[in-house]
């Protein structure tokens, strides 16, 4: 039997080590997108991710004769657990080798952390919001991966199967879809009907809209509610979207970001769809994720050249009363013809919940392929 020594992340070298080990362990994986690594260490520091105003969080990292072999977050959303009236504490940022001493003793840190806290189950892997990454890769290895989305080895679910105990939670799936040659019919067809019925229509938003009058702030009021029903979801407070603001929206290529307004209520803002080339490829010429010296170039290419032939749809959200009224064929109408014009000719769809049907029936009508899965994992303490 090894002796794993599991030690609490405690300072700003403890955090870099505890961030590094992901890129040193898929250095060499085709597949593994690395994360971008200012970011990373900004979400795990309480001191610039506004999650921490309810959320708590702790990190650790396993060693196994001096060397890292394994990390692990373990987290409790407040506000989450009392909107679902839960007692649950998530664990993520979860990698290891592939050793089952290893990733159980991981594992059982965060379980007792949890109980600690008068926590009764666990949960993941999850981040500290709906805006983190979720879900542990259970299919598609070998499918490039996106820096919005968490990878992991094959290895990974069969260590969740071997603690006993964890049952399937959720699972969320993913989508390629070829972009089309020219706008399906029906999205066509339905796009103009909506448009005339319910007097909804497209909207191509300024910077000034987004950054000073509010609408940055507008959109994620909408994400609020046409996420509420979601598995796990909780609301985002004004400090959280600021940041999202700041993170995405300040940076969106606008042709990329599309809103339907509602002509019949003083144009207000309904529904949004939002798209950013992928960086998947770029980010795997950088090193382990940073910007400097070399790495923003690579960035660049994509953000304002687009030198990607794909495009990662990121955020779709319509508000609840306008989904029936076929709103969401307008985002797809317009944003299909930015598409072809910016020559992408694959979207990546980000993950959807497997139980959301609706959502996930519109790939019927382009060429598509369900290509990923994630899953979350839960079991009571």
């Amino acid at each position: 039997m090894k002796n794993i020594d599991i030690r609490k992340v405690q300072n700003d070298k403890a955090l870099r080590q505890f961030v590094q080990f992901y890129y040193d362990l898929y250095r060499d994986c085709p597949y593994a997108v690395p994360f971008l690594y200012p970011d990373e260490l900004s979400t795990l520091r309480s001191d610039k991710n506004p999650a921490f105003d309810h959320c708590e969080a702790d990190y650790f990292l396993a060693y196994c004769e001096g060397r890292i072999v394994g990390r692990v977050a373990a987290i409790i959303n407040h506000t989450a657990n009392k909107r679902w009236n839960r007692k649950q504490v998530r664990f993520g940022w979860f990698d290891f080798v592939d050793d089952h001493e290893v990733s159980s003793a991981l594992i059982k840190t965060v379980e007792k952390w949890g109980r600690d806290r008068g926590m009764t189950e666990i949960c993941g892997p999850l981040g500290f919001t709906d805006m983190d990454r979720e879900g542990m890769l259970i299919e598609g290895f070998d499918r490039l991966s996106t820096m919005y989305i968490n990878y992991n080895y094959s290895y990974y679910p069969e260590h969740v199967q071997h603690f006993g105990g964890f049952q399937k939670d959720n699972d969320y799936l993913e989508y390629r879809v070829r972009v089309p040659e020219k706008t399906p019919e029906k999205f066509a067809r339905l796009a103009e009907m909506v448009e005339k019925r319910y007097n909804l229509k497209v909207h191509k938003f300024t910077r000034d809209e987004l950054l000073n009058q509010g609408k940055g702030h507008e959109v994620f009021d909408i994400l609020n509610k046409t996420y509420d029903s979601l598995y796990g979801f909780s609301h985002l407070d004004e400090r959280q979207v600021d940041k999202l603001v700041e993170d995405y929206i300040k940076k969106a290529d606008l042709n990329l970001v599309t809103a339907i307004l509602d002509g019949n209520h003083n144009d207000r803002m309904i529904g949004f769809g939002i798209s950013f080339p992928s960086f998947s490829k770029a980010l795997r010429k950088t090193h382990d994720g940073r910007i400097f010296p070399f790495g923003w170039w690579h960035l660049i290419k994509i953000l304002k050249y687009h030198m990607t032939d794909t495009v990662d749809l990121l955020l779709i959200g319509v508000l609840p009363e306008y989904r029936s009224k076929g709103a969401n064929s307008l985002i797809f109408n317009d944003l299909i013809q930015r598409f072809r014009d910016y020559g992408f000719k694959w979207a990546e769809a980000m993950p959807q919940m497997e139980s959301n049907t609706a959502v996930r029936g519109q790939w019927q009508y382009l060429e598509s392929e369900q290509h990923r899965r994630h899953r979350c994992f839960c079991k009571p303490l």
